[in-house]
């Protein structure tokens, strides 16, 4: 091989490691965080009641429970999980996610395509309204209600025609992320249990992707989740005061954590 030859298979080789390490960086660069948690309070959750949606407001929480013949909305006290007030749903309906609108709540229900509107004081139904498909999860951000139905997909919905007006895929790293439940809307992000995992996907409403994963792993020991849907279901912002609230289906406890340690 000449001087030449030599010089230029050289060169080739450091162009080949240059490219490698770029590679290398950009992957690093690109791989989503996982944020680890610490537990800040643990209050009282009632064990029987099957958590579909969460809401923070005004002091209390305001829970939607489900399952055929036993779903209600409730307003708790946060401190004591005392149950202040409460409506029982009929019982062919499956009560899912919820979420607040002005003076009134917004509540799904699983496989009937009817959701309900309530009046936030007195509970007292105003009306209803339907949708396609299923409905899982619902919150807001500042202009649309934001709902998931267990696919890869998130709603967006006209407030006060309650009509679809855009939807996003979520996505991790290009890969469509299915089986979004309960949702938040956190900070500029929606918090969604992915449904039978211990992670909360946060999300961004503008693209869909996952900017962030929270590991909850570990939260609720294993002792108290003896039935396979006692999963991880449940979160409440309280904007206010930056506190985040989580709790599953069936757990006899509720969390404020702190989300750290991202990487």
């Amino acid at each position: 091989m000449s001087v030449r030859e030599r010089l230029y298979a050289s060169a080739l080789v450091g162009l080949a490691t240059c490219h490698a390490a770029h590679v290398s960086v950009v992957a690093a660069q690109g791989r989503i965080p996982v944020c680890g948690y610490q537990i800040v309070n643990t209050y009282p959750h009632d064990p029987k009641a099957y958590t579909q949606g969460l809401i923070y407001r005004d002091g209390f929480l305001f829970e939607s429970t489900g399952l055929n013949g036993q779903s209600t909305l409730r307003k708790v006290k946060l401190e004591t999980g005392a149950v202040i007030q409460q409506v029982s749903l009929d019982p062919q309906y499956f009560a899912e996610g919820l979420t607040d609108w002005g003076n009134r709540l917004i509540q799904l229900t699983w496989e009937s395509r009817v959701g309900f509107l309530y009046d936030l004081a007195t509970f007292k139904l105003q009306g209803t309204f339907s949708y396609p498909g299923e409905g899982w999860g619902l919150t807001h951000d500042r202009t649309r209600l934001i709902l998931s139905d267990g696919s890869e997909s998130l709603r967006f919905l006209d407030p006060e025609t309650l009509r679809e007006v855009g939807r996003v895929v979520v996505t991790d790293g290009g890969v469509p992320v299915r089986d979004l439940n309960e949702l938040e809307y956190v900070r500029d992000e929606v918090y969604a249990n992915v449904w039978h995992t211990d992670r909360i996907a946060r999300i961004s409403t503008a693209s869909g992707r996952v900017t962030a994963w929270i590991d909850l792993k570990g939260l609720l020991p294993g002792v108290h989740q003896l039935q396979p849907e006692a999963v991880l279901n449940g979160i409440a912002y309280d904007a206010a005061r930056d506190r985040l609230f989580v709790t599953g289906k069936l757990w006899p406890k509720l969390f404020e954590i702190k989300v750290q340690n991202c990487r």
